[in-house]
């Protein structure tokens, strides 16, 4: 298949973890953006098959499907009971010949780890706000305020609330304390760049396109702290953040602003391997984009900045997620060529 062709008509595995230790809401919620999907993908031409996972045993959930039939739409984002699992689903999928959509396991692997993502960074000459790793409450001297307090080993903004976001060196040793005591993992505390921040999400391998990036607007916040994407801008309706955060979509740039931020994006999409499509997360101060965080599997559904991007880009839902398969199916042994 070439690059520039697409088939509506790809057998598709939507692979998703469904936990049983989750609360019924949750379980609830995660059944219904997965059943849009497929309805999405459906609507678009693709026969689908659904294939949730309840355990750890992923051969099991897929021991009915032949891999040369299918391409895996990869949105088990860990394995029910084992948390930081993310890689491993890749690396599974990978043991058992499928093929299957976004980064392969060490990329997503690379991600967690944000010491080793700020090195490459840094390798690379890319700009990102200075950081250091403390595994104890001892801040070196630090002396660079408003600094920001994060795990350095999670995603999806856990552990950054307000109080994330330290003036003094007092309160970077108790945030610090705060990070190691709850999650038992070391504390990356970076410079805050206190500027406007962009979600931009991305997508291809040898043709890559950036989508139009997304703003998140803090004009309505006036206190330092509070500047910035929490876990409940992203997961809790109600909360501060959630309400008072703005998308601005697309972000208003200038011409050279643009090109800058698409530079950088691409550079960081090349150097860390990602595949298929990623999400950055940028911020923007005195003319220098520095890369926040990186992520290479992030949330596809309906009500994401990516989905928002990529309709305005031209690709309504189930036109987007058939995108991400046809980019995957490019690899398949068979159905890559088989018209």
């Amino acid at each position: 298949m070439s690059v520039t062709e697409h088939r509506n008509d790809l057998p598709v595995l939507v692979l998703h973890n469904l936990d049983p230790a989750w609360k019924s809401p949750d379980l609830e919620e995660a059944s219904r953006m997965v059943a849009e999907l497929e309805l999405a993908l459906r609507e678009h031409g693709h026969p689908v098959t659904d294939v949730p996972v309840y355990n750890a045993d992923l051969s099991f959930w897929l021991r009915d499907h032949d891999p040369n039939h299918y391409i895996v739409l990869n949105w088990c984002e860990e394995l029910p009971g084992v948390p930081h699992s993310e890689a491993m689903v890749a690396q599974a999928l990978s043991d058992l010949d499928f093929t299957y959509t976004g980064s392969p396991s060490e990329v997503l692997a690379l991600s967690w780890n944000k010491g080793k993502v700020k090195h490459l960074l840094d390798q690379s000459g890319i700009p990102t706000p200075f950081w250091r790793i403390y595994d104890s409450p001892q801040s070196d001297g630090w002396k660079i305020f408003p600094a920001i307090v994060k795990p350095a080993k999670e995603h999806c903004s856990l552990g950054v609330t307000g109080e994330a976001v330290v003036l003094t060196p007092e309160e970077l040793g108790k945030r610090i304390t705060n990070i190691l005591e709850i999650f038992h993992q070391p504390a990356l505390v970076e410079e805050f760049i206190d500027g406007r921040e962009f979600h931009v999400s991305l997508w291809g391998n040898s043709a890559l396109q950036m989508l139009p990036p997304t703003e998140m607007d803090y004009s309505a916040i006036k206190n330092v702290r509070d500047r910035l994407c929490t876990f409940d801008s992203k997961f809790r309706p109600g909360s501060k953040h959630y309400e008072e955060i703005q998308l601005q979509l697309p972000a208003q740039l200038e011409g050279m602003e643009y090109q800058l931020l698409k530079q950088t994006v691409f550079t960081v999409y090349h150097v860390f391997g990602c595949r298929d499509y990623a999400r950055l997360d940028i911020r923007l101060r005195n003319g220098t984009f520095y890369v926040i965080d990186i992520n290479p599997n992030p949330d596809i559904s309906s009500e994401t900045s990516m989905a928002y991007a990529a309709e305005m880009a031209g690709y309504p839902y189930g036109a987007m997620i058939s995108r991400l398969v046809n980019l995957a199916a490019q690899r398949h042994p068979i159905l890559s060529s088989k018209k």
